[in-house]
């Protein structure tokens, strides 16, 4: 009883709803993917989806602080302290 209880609010509380629009070609491509076994759900596309763009961006930023190190416009870090 207990596991189900926290299953139930785990789901309850961990779940948002989001409704997007896009054109039906996209809906096809997405649902073609589901159909194909690529992706479980509709949902699960757009997570991957998402989760990828975060992987994109932190990459993104990354190689920009890269670039700017090796133009010597970084500061190093000599305490943490001075991380602030």
């Amino acid at each position: 009883m207990f596991d189900t209880c926290n299953t139930i609010c785990y789901t309850l509380c961990m779940r948002n709803i989001v409704n997007i629009s896009m054109p039906a070609s996209l809906k096809e491509e997405v649902d073609t993917y589901v159909k194909e076994g690529q992706y479980a759900s509709v949902s699960e596309f757009f997570r991957d989806l998402l989760r990828e763009w975060k992987k994109n961006s932190l990459l993104m930023e990354l190689r920009k602080s890269q670039k700017e190190f090796r133009d010597g416009k970084a500061k190093r870090l000599i305490s943490f302290k001075n991380l602030r």
